[in-house]
């Protein structure tokens, strides 16, 4: 009579005894507890992607010659625009052989300023710089490149596939130029939107222009730019 009973325990393998106000205590900080490591982790589970800028391999790097700048047309982006090689990129090909062999060829053989992109995408997804984006593009069809970044990815994309590298770092890159110079993603498009005489940048490229992927991953990037910039909730 006037006893408080005792409850039995079973913990780290030996019985205990406790009152019935204890175990609830011990009961209700083990669910509490259990609680706030849940909401952590639902809070890190929502918590937007990093959105870095891509490393960019500079021209000297390649073992590439600065365009005469006296000849060049300048210009300010407004626009971001993708094309292709057109020609087949094996792998193990030499990058910098093939970048050095462009500027010769874009400069010798079509009196251009230099190579037409300002970019060039390997198949690893290497970004790399080429034409000074200060100067406007050069292209074969008849829409002037004047206000375009140009991205070249490296293939033939009739023929080929994309691989996941070279998606991201289209991806990465645009949303870095849109970034950079305040480029709407309404205003990124290819080479073949803008003329009716190209496929560039080839079919199995252009499937990602024409669904709005590239537009709707490079959004989502400037978001998740934006909110870690403003520390704000996404």
């Amino acid at each position: 009579m006037g006893m408080v009973k005792r409850a039995s325990l079973w913990k780290d393998g030996v019985f205990s005894t406790a009152s019935p106000s204890m175990t609830l205590r011990r009961h209700a900080k083990r669910t509490l507890a259990a609680v706030a490591i849940a909401l952590a982790c639902a809070s890190c589970a929502v918590k937007p992607p990093a959105a870095t800028a891509p490393t960019i391999v500079p021209v000297a790097a390649w073992g590439g010659t600065p365009a005469d700048a006296s000849r060049a047309r300048r210009h300010s982006i407004t626009h971001i625009t993708l094309h292709h090689q057109g020609e087949t990129f094996k792998p193990g090909t030499d990058v910098h052989q093939y970048l050095r062999n462009l500027q010769t060829w874009s400069r010798n053989t079509k009196g251009w300023l230099d190579i037409p992109y300002h970019y060039v995408i390997d198949l690893e997804g290497r970004t790399y710089a080429a034409r000074d984006i200060a100067f406007a593009g050069d292209t074969n069809t008849e829409y002037d490149p004047k206000g375009h970044a140009l991205i070249e990815v490296v293939g033939n994309f009739e023929e080929v596939e994309p691989n996941q590298a070279q998606l991201d770092a289209v991806v990465a890159l645009m949303a870095t130029l849109a970034s950079k110079y305040d480029v709407p993603v309404k205003r990124i498009a290819s080479h073949r939107d803008h003329s009716d005489k190209t496929v560039c940048p080839g079919a199995n490229l252009y499937r990602y222009v024409q669904s709005g992927y590239f537009r709707e991953q490079v959004a989502a990037k400037l978001a998740a730019r934006s909110t870690r910039l403003t520390g704000a909730a996404p």
